[in-house]
């Protein structure tokens, strides 16, 4: 298959270019290579790629009509996996029209190619920062997600009701995946696992926000590309159980779907930090803090929609997953 993966040179999107290109397909990547963070991780990521024969690399903003265009127009893409956007809750406080740019805009430029070119399957991220204020758990793709606490979570909600709009109108086959806390080797380094790395190896303390009782879904890269690529293999159908005076947020009359893709099984934060002292040999210093404007303190995926369709399911522990990260940022950093 030729397959389109905007944010190649991102963690999650270089991961799945990796395994696709594993599995024989042709994978086109197109990334902005922006600075919100180190750019030379991602060049480094981007290196692993291109010596590869079948992956070609276009430096391309999601937000450029007419390069995305000119994208579509030169290749035959079979499917298009999104996973390019401006990531980050906390950023998006800072600088929203980022956002806007590269979530909503890039992201229609997205739909608009599949929808002239016919594009067999459009899968993209969306977010567990969707539930937002949602104290039900776990987070169900049943429930309603109108109540988004941050900018990125509205344009990730955003992208689903666009994806929608397209479905129907055009019958876009379309799949949002809600991915929970992903960390893993070549991960982002504004997250949490690289950001505690970096300090506690230099001596420095960390900032513990909710006074460390915040809860997350951390989910290993891996399941997470394995679920991408279960996904991509399903394409979605109308259901033809919808209702309108019962609608299901996940499915619809129109080629449909959202699923959540987490580990089923929330770590306290406290926790995530004791696995990574053992894995470093070190025992870190902590700012214990509140929680900060925009962040939820439970993110806990119901995945049984995903397990049920496509037969998947993380199961990737906090155990084994941080050691292959420790790992990994060891040999990269030269620590």
């Amino acid at each position: 298959m030729q397959i389109l993966v905007t944010g190649a040179a991102g963690f999650i999107g270089f991961h799945l270019a990796q395994r696709l290109l594993s599995e024989g397909h042709q994978v086109i990547g197109i990334d902005s290579l922006n600075d919100y963070y180190d750019v030379s991780l991602k060049e480094d990521r981007l290196a692993q790629l291109t010596d590869k024969d079948d992956f070609t690399f276009h430096k391309i903003d999601l937000a450029d009509r007419e390069k995305i265009e000119q994208l579509f127009e030169r290749y035959e893409f079979e499917s298009v996996i999104n996973l390019g956007a401006q990531a980050g809750v906390r950023y998006s406080l800072q600088n929203p029209r980022a956002y806007l740019d590269s979530n909503v805009t890039g992201f229609g430029n997205i739909l608009e190619g599949c929808r002239h070119y016919r594009i067999k399957h459009l899968v993209y991220a969306s977010s567990s920062s969707v539930y937002g204020a949602n104290t039900k758990i776990p987070f169900s793709v049943h429930d309603n997600v109108d109540h988004p606490i941050s900018l990125y979570a509205a344009t990730k909600k955003a992208n689903e009701l666009l994806a929608h709009s397209y479905s129907h109108l055009y019958r876009i086959p379309t799949t949002g995946l809600r991915f929970f806390t992903v960390y893993g080797p070549w991960g982002r380094p504004d997250m949490a696992p690289m950001l505690f790395t970096k300090a506690i190896l230099a001596g420095k303390p960390i900032d513990v926000f909710n006074y460390g009782k915040m809860q997350r879904d951390f989910t290993y890269v891996d399941d997470i590309v394995e679920g991408v690529i279960k996904v991509m293999h399903k394409i979605p159908e109308p259901n033809p159980d919808w209702v309108g005076t019962a609608p299901d947020p996940a499915t619809s009359k129109a080629p449909y779907r959202i699923y959540n893709i987490g580990n089923n099984q929330p770590i306290e934060l406290m926790y995530f930090i004791e696995v990574l002292e053992k894995s470093l040999g070190i025992e870190a210093t902590k700012n214990i803090l509140p929680i900060q404007p925009g962040d939820v303190p439970i993110t806990y995926a119901d995945v049984s929609d995903l397990t049920r369709d496509v037969g998947f399911k993380p199961d990737t522990s906090i155990e084994v997953g941080v050691q292959r990260f420790v790992e990994w940022y060891r040999d990269y950093y030269q620590v």
